[in-house]
C-alpha cells in the first residue's frame, strides 16, 4: 500500500515505523522543520517538510495514487480539513483523522455517510481511558484486552516468585484449572514470544492468558497475586483522559458519561474518589464539574501533601497527566510509600516494560493505543481489530474468515506454523470457543489470533483470502 501520513510527532513517527516494517510505501509530511528532521533521521521513507493542508504538497506526495491518508497533527481541526482536501483530490483514498475533542466525535456521524470525506475517526483519549477502566474492573493487577462481541478477555501479568506458576510448564497449568483458557504469549529476558506447551514459566515472566472474565482471578491466585476491594481511589491529572475516567467512575450508574456507550455499567459506586490536579485553573474547573469528589490542587510527589491526605493509604492511584515520565515516577514513588495499586499512562510499549520493572502495577501505552486503532482501519476489510503486544513484535488480530480463503475446511493442526501464529478464539454458528487442533475453519467464522508482526500481513491474507 502507498500511505501518506500528515503529522510527524510521536504517533505519526511510530505509525510510519510500523508500516515501513510491513514493507508499505510511506510518505510523511510534517510542517515543523526540527520535527521533520528528527523523523527523517529515524525513518526509511520520504519525509516532506511542509504543511499537510497544502493541495500542491499532497499532489506532489502522490495523493492520487495513494491507498490511504492519515492525519495525526496536533490540531483536530487541521486533521479534518486535510481529510476534506484529500477527498476533493482523491475521493477513493481511505481518510483517517485523529480527533481528541469529544464534541467533534459526537457531531461527526459515520453511520450513514462520510462526513468531511473522513472514513474513520480515531479518538485516542477515550480509548486510553477505556483501557484504564478495564484494568480497574479487574483489580489493577494487570492490563486487560477485550475483543469485539466476545465473552473472553486477555490478561497480562507477571509470575511471582514461589507461586504455583513459578517453574511450571505451560501444558501443566491444566493440572490446576479446569476452565477454558489458552496461554497467548510469554515475555522472558526482554523477548516476547508465542509459547509451546513445554515453555517453562519462571518468576518475573510476563504471561498473557485468554479466558473468561470470571476466571481471571483464578490465574492471579496461581501467579501469586492477591486482590482486594478498592475503597479509596486517587486520580492524578485532569486532562481529557483523566476527566473521562473521573466521569465514568463517578457517573456511570446514571449512564451520563460518554464512556458508558462503550463499556457496561458495572463498576462499584461506593468508592471514595479524590482528584489531584497541580494546575490552579484546572483544579477549580474540576471542582465545579465533579462536586461529588474531593478535589486537591497539589503536587502528588510533595511529601507534606501525601501526609496531609494520607495518600500512602489509598488503594489505587491513577496517573494520567500528559507528562508520561512524571506518571511513572509518581506511581513508583507512591508504591514505595505503601499505595496498594498504581496505574500509569506511559508513552510507548518500551516505557511500559520499564514501568513494570520499577513496580508499577498497570501501564497503559498511549502511543500503541492510538496506532493500533489506526492500523485496524488499514490492514484489510476482513480485520476488525489490531492489538500490539509487548515490544511490538507480536500482534493480536480480530478477523472474519473469507469465503475465498485457501484454508477453508482444513484443520488447524494441518495449517499451523509453530511460533509464527496461533488461533486463540473462533466464533461459528455454535458460538464462541477456544479451538483445538482438529477444529476446521469455515467461511464467515470470526477468529482471533496472535501472530509475529513481521508475518501478520501474510497470515491475514491467508485467512482473509485477499
Amino acid at each position: 500500500m502507498k500511505i501518506i501520513i500528515v503529522g510527524g510527532g510521536v504517533t505519526g513517527t511510530e505509525l510510519a515505523r510500523r508500516l515501513i516494517r510491513k514493507k508499505h510505501d510511506v510518505v510523511l509530511i510534517e510542517r515543523d522543520e526540527d520535527t521533520a528532521r528528527h523523523a527523517a533521521n529515524r525513518l526509511d521513507c520520504m519525509v516532506v517538510q511542509a504543511a499537510g493542508n497544502d493541495t500542491q504538497i499532497l499532489l506532489d506526495a502522490g495523493i492520487k495514487k495513494a491507498d490511504a491518508m492519515i492525519a495525526v497533527t496536533d490540531s483536530d481541526e487541521l486533521n479534518m480539513i486535510i481529510c476534506g482536501i484529500t477527498d476533493s483530490l482523491a475521493p477513493n483514498v481511505i481518510k483517517i483523522a485523529r480527533v481528541r475533542n469529544e464534541d467533534y466525535v459526537k457531531a461527526l456521524n459515520f453511520s450513514e455517510e462520510r462526513t468531511l470525506g473522513i472514513n474513520a475517526l480515531v479518538y485516542p483519549d477515550e480509548e486510553a481511558a477505556l483501557a484504564v477502566i478495564q484494568a480497574i474492573e479487574h483489580g489493577a493487577v494487570s492490563d486487560i484486552l477485550s475483543f469485539e462481541n466476545s465473552n473472553y478477555e486477555l490478561t497480562r501479568f507477571n509470575v511471582c516468585e514461589k507461586s504455583t506458576l513459578d517453574g511450571l510448564a505451560v501444558f501443566d497449568i491444566r493440572k490446576y484449572v479446569d476452565i477454558p483458557f489458552i496461554v497467548v504469549s510469554v515475555e522472558q529476558n526482554g523477548k516476547n514470544k508465542i509459547p509451546s506447551g513445554d515453555t517453562i514459566l519462571t518468576a518475573g515472566t510476563r504471561v498473557s492468558i485468554l479466558t473468561r472474565p470470571e476466571h481471571i482471578k483464578k490465574f492471579y491466585e496461581l501467579s501469586g497475586f492477591e486482590t482486594q476491594e478498592f475503597k479509596k481511589i486517587a486520580l492524578v491529572g485532569m486532562g481529557r483522559i483523566g476527566k473521562s475516567i473521573a466521569e465514568y467512575l463517578l457517573r456511570n450508574s446514571k449512564g451520563k458519561s460518554f464512556l458508558s456507550k462503550f463499556l457496561p455499567i458495572n463498576l462499584n459506586q461506593k468508592w471514595k474518589i479524590s482528584i489531584i490536579e497541580i494546575n490552579d485553573k484546572k483544579a477549580k474547573e474540576v471542582a465545579a464539574e465533579f462536586p461529588e469528589a474531593s478535589i486537591y490542587k497539589a503536587d502528588v510527589t510533595d511529601e507534606s501533601f501525601v501526609d496531609e491526605i494520607g495518600l500512602d493509604s489509598f488503594d489505587l492511584v491513577i496517573c494520567t497527566t500528559p507528562n508520561y515520565e512524571f506518571n511513572m515516577i509518581a506511581c513508583a514513588y507512591l508504591k514505595t510509600l505503601g499505595v496498594y495499586k498504581t496505574i500509569s499512562l506511559v508513552q510507548s510499549s518500551v516505557l511500559e516494560n520499564v514501568a513494570y520493572k520499577i513496580g508499577i502495577d498497570v501501564a497503559v501505552s498511549f502511543k500503541d493505543v492510538v496506532v493500533d486503532s489506526i492500523m485496524t482501519h488499514l490492514v484489510s476489510e476482513n480485520v476488525t481489530g489490531v492489538h500490539t503486544m509487548g515490544d511490538g513484535k507480536l500482534e493480536i488480530i480480530e478477523l472474519q474468515v473469507s469465503e475465498k480463503s485457501p484454508i477453508l475446511g482444513k484443520k488447524l493442526k494441518d495449517i499451523s506454523q509453530h511460533g509464527i501464529y496461533l488461533v486463540l478464539l473462533i466464533t461459528d454458528k455454535n458460538g464462541e470457543k477456544i479451538p483445538g487442533g482438529d477444529t476446521e475453519l469455515e467461511a464467515e467464522n470470526k477468529i482471533v489470533f496472535i501472530v509475529k508482526s513481521s508475518r501478520s500481513d501474510e497470515i491475514i491474507k491467508m485467512f482473509g483470502g485477499n
